[in-house]
């Protein structure tokens, strides 16, 4: 479903070649849909799976298990894909970690498919634990790779794919969860080892495109592999000026090694950058969308939707967040990345204050609980108009090849801590502020926007170079500017000095059409 949705969004953006969009599909049905897919998959078996340990308890011991103990078992199995996600994204990686990754989310679908046969429910915190692991390498290194392959006008566009598969796997897990589909008793065990089916997929599809070019020349110094790279995912006539490009920032970064995650976090000329990712990722969780699902069923109930009915209604906000995706895919590369994640937060903002009054005043009127309906569709389109799907963009896009890899799993890591812990911290906060916990949320979006607003620049059409140097004081901005370009500082005095004449830039015109990609 998301691939269909992908493929027509990125049709209408008029690829340079359809290879590149294949790529990015075979890299995000193994990758971020797996993540979308077990976030939400694990909802429609709760009561059955319950069932389950609670017979399985009466078999080994003579006796029911507590209602208390019961829920901790449950809950370990939920926060165990959080636990996973903690550890995978500290692993990072390339394409070839991708391919590897699969076997993680194929020995999670073994387990969790024979629980039930063998009678053993620890399968399960087994098999969650090594989803969460696969989802946290995957959210990890499939955006990284995303941003490395496309072209610099397309990078957003693709870069949404991110956002569009992650919504897409989310839907999917609430669709196949029905009653009629999988959602059924019966069927709980083959629902839960269908996260298989993705990791098929991905290596059977995947193997057939090459690394990204950025890593193989920047990375690998692989001259000929990168142009092998570029030849085959951007197509001939349009590699001349991605490889000026890769060119450019592999002369920037000459004697500059790939950065750790620690050394990242004492490096002062990437402050800036790392404390933007940081505030992002954290937001990204703490901004009130898991409240908002929290109280959904709450808000469907008070508005006179049948218990039976309510996951049908599930399934339009995962809809919902899907569509919203793939708008934001296709307004971003016209109305830029800033634009979108503070048009986003400000409309969540708003949605928080109308939400609180809209729930405060529940019973006044038979329209209130529709009118909390809305804001709770407004909210999800608001969140997936920006913050779902421009963070992941701008985590790629502020850092270079030696930072990237770092900056991901420094993002990433806070990404995933910030879900464990409004998933540990929520519960807590409702009872004590209940519809007020929303002003919480407010306060988080409302900060947010005036922080992009003053610090963040738009990224927008700018290579990953002219990012960086946005961030640097102007005399260093400067000294970039000498080195990527290959001159000594007296050359570069000179040209600034002595523009060239129309003959000169003729004649390098000339020499520029000899391209050195061949026919």
């Amino acid at each position: 479903m998301c691939f269909v949705f992908f493929v027509f969004f990125v049709f209408n953006l008029q690829l340079p070649n359809k290879s590149l969009l294949l790529a990015a599909c075979a890299a995000c049905i193994g990758g971020t849909f797996q993540y979308g897919y077990n976030i939400s998959v694990i909802n429609a078996p709760t009561m059955y799976v319950q069932n389950f340990m609670n017979q399985t308890w009466r078999e080994r011991y003579q006796i029911d298990v507590s209602q208390e103990f019961l829920t901790l078992l449950w809950s370990t199995i939920v926060s165990m894909f959080t636990l996973g996600g903690f550890i995978g994204v500290t692993i990072g990686g390339t394409k070839g970690t991708l391919l590897t990754n699969n076997v993680f989310a194929l020995v999670a679908a073994l387990l969790m498919g024979l629980s039930y046969p063998t009678g053993l429910f620890e399968l399960l915190i087994i098999g969650r634990l090594f989803t969460g692991i696969n989802a946290g390498i995957a959210i990890c290194v499939q955006p990284l790779y995303l941003g490395e392959i496309a072209p610099t006008a397309f990078r957003g566009a693709m870069g949404m794919g991110t956002s569009i598969f992650i919504t897409g796997g989310i839907l999917t897990g609430q669709v196949v969860g029905l009653k009629e589909i999988l959602g059924r008793e019966e069927y709980w065990p083959i629902l839960l080892a269908t996260t298989c089916i993705p990791a098929f997929l991905q290596l059977l599809i995947l193997p057939w495109f090459p690394e990204s070019p950025r890593y193989l020349l920047i990375d690998k110094g692989d001259t000929e592999g990168c142009k092998k790279a570029l030849k085959q995912l951007h197509g001939i006539a349009d590699c001349d000026a991605e490889w000026e490009d890769i060119e450019k920032e592999k002369n920037n970064l000459k004697g500059v090694k790939a950065k750790k995650p620690w050394e990242l976090l004492a490096d002062r000329s990437a402050r800036w950058q790392l404390l933007t990712i940081i505030l992002l990722n954290a937001a990204q969780q703490l901004n009130g969308i898991n409240a908002i699902y929290f109280y959904a069923d709450y808000i469907f109930k008070q508005a006179g939707i049948p218990n039976d009915k309510i996951s049908y209604v599930t399934v339009g906000t995962g809809a919902c967040e899907c569509i919203t995706a793939l708008t934001c895919g296709m307004l971003i590369e016209c109305l830029g990345r800033k634009v979108l994640i503070t048009g986003g937060y400000t409309l969540m903002s708003i949605c928080c204050i109308l939400f609180t009054l809209t729930l405060s005043f529940q019973d006044a009127s038979p329209v209130v609980p529709y009118l909390s309906m809305a804001c709770v569709f407004a909210f999800i389109l608001s969140f997936g108009l920006g913050p779902g799907g421009v963070t992941n963009i701008l985590t790629t896009e502020l850092f270079t090849q030696t930072t990237r890899p770092a900056a991901y799993m420094i993002a990433g890591s806070v990404n995933w801590f910030s879900f464990f812990f409004i998933g540990l911290v929520f519960p807590f906060i409702v009872i004590g502020l209940q519809q007020y916990c929303f002003l919480v949320f407010l306060a988080i979006c409302s900060l947010v926007v005036i922080y992009i607003f003053l610090v963040v620049p738009e990224t927008k059409n700018k290579t990953f170079l002219e990012i960086h140097n946005e961030f640097q004081p102007s005399s260093s901005r400067k000294a970039s500017k000498v080195k990527s370009s290959g001159m000594s500082a007296l050359q570069y005095r000179v040209s600034v000095s002595c523009p060239s004449t129309p003959q000169q830039v003729a004649g390098r015109n000339r020499e520029s059409n000899h391209s050195p990609w061949g026919s």
